[in-house]
C-alpha cells in the first residue's frame, strides 16, 4: 500500500507557467507576447539548468536570463543594476499572479495520507509561494534542491523526503508535471512515479510510469497501487 505521497509545486501545485507568462509579458507590451513568453520559458529551462547544477546563483541566473532576452528584443546591453531593477519588478508580478490550479484543494483534502514537497528550487522561496496560495501547514516536510545539494531526478533528493516522512521509497508515491525529472525520477529511486500531465496533448505510446491529466485521479490511482521496485 502506498503510505505517503510527495507532490513537486510548480506546475503541479501552482501555476508558475501562467504567472511568469503574465508576469513577463507585461514587461515587454511592445513586443510580440508569444515570442516573449517562449523565449523567456526556453532562457528559464537554459539557466535555470545551470542554477540546478550548481553553476550559477538563484538570483543571478535571473539577472542572466533577463539580459539575453533583452538583446534579443533589441533592447541594448543591461548592466546589472538594471537587470536587477527590472527583476524586481518582475518578481511582484510574478507573485501577485501566483494560482493554485482548480483541482489541487480537493485532491489535498481527499489524501488522507502524510505529503511532502520536493522541488527544485530555493527553499525560502517556495515555502513563501505555498504560504501565499494557502498552503502553509499543508506540508509539514518541504524539500529543496538548494537545501540538500541535489536535484531532481537524482534519486537521493526523492529519498531524503522519505526520510523525513520515516516512510519506504516503495511505499510513497512521487506527483509531478515533468515526466523525466519528475516522475521517471522518482520511480528510479523506488518511488511510485505520477505523471501529471495537464498540457492535453496525446500521450506517448509508453511513459513507463502511470500518467494523469488531473489531481482529481490521483486518489483512485493511489487507491490501486502497491510496493514497486526500482
Amino acid at each position: 500500500m502506498i503510505e505517503a505521497v510527495l507532490f513537486d509545486i510548480d506546475d503541479t501545485l501552482v501555476d508558475h507557467s501562467g504567472a511568469a507568462r503574465a508576469a513577463v509579458v507585461a514587461a515587454f507590451p511592445e513586443a510580440d507576447a508569444a515570442l516573449v513568453a517562449r523565449r523567456w520559458f526556453e532562457l528559464e529551462e537554459e539557466y535555470y539548468g545551470r542554477y540546478l547544477a550548481g553553476e550559477l546563483g538563484f538570483a543571478e541566473q535571473r539577472r542572466l536570463r533577463v539580459t539575453a532576452l533583452a538583446a534579443e528584443l533589441d533592447l541594448g546591453e543591461w548592466a546589472a543594476a538594471r537587470a536587477d531593477a527590472w527583476i524586481a519588478a518582475y518578481a511582484e508580478r510574478y507573485e501577485a499572479n501566483w494560482r493554485l490550479f482548480p483541482d489541487v484543494l480537493a485532491c489535498l483534502d481527499a489524501c488522507g495520507l502524510p505529503m511532502a514537497v520536493v522541488t527544485n528550487s530555493n527553499g525560502d522561496f517556495q515555502r513563501a509561494k505555498l504560504a501565499a496560495v494557502g498552503l502553509d501547514g499543508r506540508f509539514p516536510v518541504v524539500v529543496a534542491s538548494e537545501d540538500v545539494g541535489v536535484a531532481k531526478p537524482d534519486p537521493e533528493i526523492f529519498r531524503v523526503a522519505c526520510r523525513l516522512l520515516d516512510v519506504e521509497p516503495s511505499r510513497t508515491a512521487y506527483v509531478g508535471d515533468r515526466l523525466t525529472t519528475d516522475a521517471l525520477g522518482a520511480r528510479a529511486a523506488g518511488l511510485r512515479g505520477i505523471w501529471l500531465d495537464r498540457s492535453g496533448a496525446a500521450a506517448p505510446d509508453d511513459p513507463g510510469v502511470v500518467r494523469i491529466t488531473t489531481l482529481a485521479d490521483l486518489a483512485a490511482v493511489l487507491d490501486s497501487g502497491g510496493p514497486v521496485s526500482p
